[in-house]
């Protein structure tokens, strides 16, 4: 019986996955998170190219402060970080189970000639590694 363990992050990502726009309001994007059970992000621009990334720590103060001072929270482009770990589909989940093992992101964008096709988060490697130890 051939092995159809999972492999490359292709095939476990998620590709109907929860993106925002840079001008998505923080209220907006914590009821998403909430609702898609995700601790972040990836921001896209209308064409889906991916331009950014936003956390639950990325946004946690500034909610705060603005509870605090009674003032409108703040859009995505404001707290974002631009500087974004995305990778490839065609990438090993080993090879990104190695990555994983810091304090790197729970969630990488997966993206193809820029654009996001899918994300994928440490519980789907996670999965993927203990289904290729039974070879399912």
């Amino acid at each position: 019986m051939p092995n159809t363990a999972p492999t490359i992050v292709r095939d476990i990502m998620s590709r109907d996955c929860y993106r925002v726009s840079a001008n998505t309001a923080v209220t907006t994007l914590v009821s998403g998170l909430a609702l898609h059970r995700l601790p972040g992000a990836p921001v896209v621009d209308a064409r889906d190219f991916l331009i950014g990334f936003i956390s639950e720590q990325d946004v946690l103060g500034k909610v705060l402060e603005s509870a605090y001072l009674n003032d409108e929270p703040p859009l995505v482009r404001e707290l974002m970080r631009h500087e974004v770990l995305a990778v490839t589909p065609s990438k090993s989940i080993t090879d990104l189970a190695q990555e994983m093992l810091g304090t790197k992101p729970k969630v990488y964008p997966v993206v193809e000639q820029q654009r996001l096709v899918g994300i994928v988060t440490r519980r789907d490697v996670l999965n993927a590694i203990l289904r290729m130890r039974t070879g399912r």
